[in-house]
């Protein structure tokens, strides 16, 4: 182990799922060894959700991607995110049939995630936010209940920010809560925020775990707005949300974007509905967190999107650069958060 990875051996937990989650704990494991991807539980879409239904097993598909993203065995990453693509298994990852079968094997999702984190050889550890079998749910704009991770993503909000909640009351992971209280540093992972973000931060304990600890908090805010959800949304926007749907104020830093996409690519997104997160300098600079500004937008764009590449999703055109993320945010606790 060399002198820089001496250095910043720090105690990271990341917060999230999906995309966003894997991206930066790709790089994050290359500053330390003691790391924590506490993921969200309530995936309930595609391969996962064909899983959930047929076999009740919880979902694998968040806990697959970061598991891959943290492994250390280039072909066993391969091997998890190989996608079957004929037969009665198509579209089924690999990965999330063997953290199934590792569940129906032991009995007990967290030991399943456990094995497979030695299969994988794994830095850190992959815990799951709430071992309670929980689906998403929320006020929509009319009042009317809506449920499911899979169908709230696709839901236009009409500029209302929802009341979500979890379906049963779910309770929080132990080793998910004492990640948080123990980390030096705790990373809100980007990605969609009511989709991949909420269903974290809703679990009941998580907030108050948020708010008590040392840790110094960092959310990485989205690079692109939703189109029916966060439309309009800067930087400062998505801070208040995180903090909303958490239940009080915890955050010490938020790091955003401040590279300018070109206009092609721009286009491209406004076709979708899709626009740049922009940010308000005097609002940032009157917010109770530090805001740090950096270029983080990935030079390799995703144009031809590979059915088994983990980090590949519908448009996935703009992203962050894992590397420059990452640096980012050690650069970001070095500065502020070993100094509290």
């Amino acid at each position: 182990m060399d002198d820089a990875f001496d250095k910043n051996h720090i105690k990271i937990a990341v917060i999230g799922g999906g995309t966003g989650s894997f991206t930066l704990l790709s790089s994050l494991k290359e500053h330390t060894s003691d790391i924590a991807a506490l993921v969200n539980m309530a995936d309930d879409g595609s391969s996962t959700g064909v899983l959930r239904d047929e076999l009740g097993v919880l979902p694998p598909g968040d806990i697959r991607q970061c598991l891959v993203a943290l492994s250390r065995e280039p072909r066993v990453r391969d091997l998890f995110n190989y996608r079957f693509e004929e037969g009665s298994l198509k579209g089924h990852a690999f990965g999330n049939l063997f953290l199934a079968a590792l569940e129906k094997m032991t009995g007990n999702f967290a030991e399943g995630v456990e094995l497979a984190s030695d299969v994988l050889n794994i830095v850190g550890t992959v815990e799951p936010i709430t071992l309670t079998n929980v689906h998403l749910a929320m006020q929509g704009s009319n009042d009317e209940v809506i449920r499911g991770e899979f169908v709230i993503t696709d839901t236009d909000f009409k500029n209302k920010r929802p009341k979500m909640w979890l379906e049963p009351a779910a309770i929080a992971n132990p080793k998910a809560l004492a990640a948080i209280s123990q980390a030096d540093m705790v990373i809100i992972a980007p990605g969609n925020l009511y989709g991949s973000i909420a269903p974290a931060l809703i679990v009941p304990g998580v907030g108050e775990a948020l708010q008590k600890t040392d840790a110094f908090c960092v959310y990485v805010s989205n690079l692109v707005t939703k189109p029916g959800q966060t439309d309009g949304y800067m930087v400062t926007d998505f801070a208040d949300e995180i903090e909303r749907l958490a239940g009080g104020q915890f955050l010490d830093g938020v790091l955003f974007n401040t590279e300018q996409p070109s206009d092609d690519l721009l286009h491209r997104y406004a076709k979708e509905g899709e626009l740049r997160v922009e940010y308000d300098s005097e609002l940032l600079n009157n917010a109770t967190y530090i805001a740090a500004g950096a270029d983080l937008i990935a030079g390799k764009l995703w144009k031809n999107i590979n059915k088994t590449d983990p980090i590949s999703a519908h448009r996935t055109l703009i992203r962050h650069d894992s590397d420059a993320t990452a640096k980012a945010l050690i650069e970001l606790y070095e500065s502020y958060g070993s100094k509290r």
